[in-house]
């Protein structure tokens, strides 16, 4: 059973943290599951102090593969990559062994946004590099946000069907009442 920590952000808030071990085996198919069967629930890409990308895949992937420690997700007009395993790079161009444990996921997390009554109001994943710099911040479905963004006047519960299969398949834990206890979205 894992064991959250709850910590406080600048600029972020209170986050309740839940962390999750970074294999890459683990995190291949934690990334795998995640676009490939909730593609079109999620926004992802990086949330670092004074820059948001929230962006929206166009389709399902047409290929998630790894190669050379980097996971790639390809949807056919654009593509990312994020090393996720051992980089080496190739026998003619090696990767120094510092650049490379720099840019492998050291740490990889799910996380509640706790509002101000510290019960959770948004809910995602984070990977960081070995030097603790955010590779990527997935954003799951939110009750209080339509599929627009917009805040929604009621919760919608069924939304938090992504955060608790992933709880449950990644971290062993059933689902928490405490993610439907808030009864409307604080923005902060």
């Amino acid at each position: 059973m894992s064991i959250s920590q709850t910590v406080e952000e600048k600029g972020v808030g209170t986050l309740e943290i839940f962390p999750i071990d970074p294999q890459t085996s683990i995190l291949f198919d934690l990334i795998e599951d995640i676009f490939t069967n909730y593609w079109q629930d999620i926004h992802f890409g990086v949330l670092i102090q004074g820059a948001a990308w929230e962006i929206k895949a166009p389709n399902a992937p047409e290929r998630v593969s790894l190669l050379d420690g980097y996971l790639t997700v390809d949807f056919g007009a654009w593509h990312f990559h994020i090393c996720i395993g051992e980089h080496k790079g190739s026998k003619k161009y090696p990767i120094d062994p510092e650049l490379a444990i720099h840019r492998r996921t050291s740490r990889a997390e799910l996380y509640r946004r706790l509002n101000g009554t510290c019960v959770p109001q948004s809910w995602g994943l984070r990977l960081f590099n070995g030097e603790n710099e955010q590779q990527m911040t997935i954003f799951l479905p939110n009750p209080f946000l339509t599929n627009e963004m917009k805040v929604t006047r009621h919760p919608d519960w069924s939304k938090l069907e992504l955060w608790d299969h992933l709880r449950k398949k990644y971290l062993d834990l059933e689902p928490d009442e405490k993610d439907r206890q808030n009864k409307k979205f604080q923005a902060h």
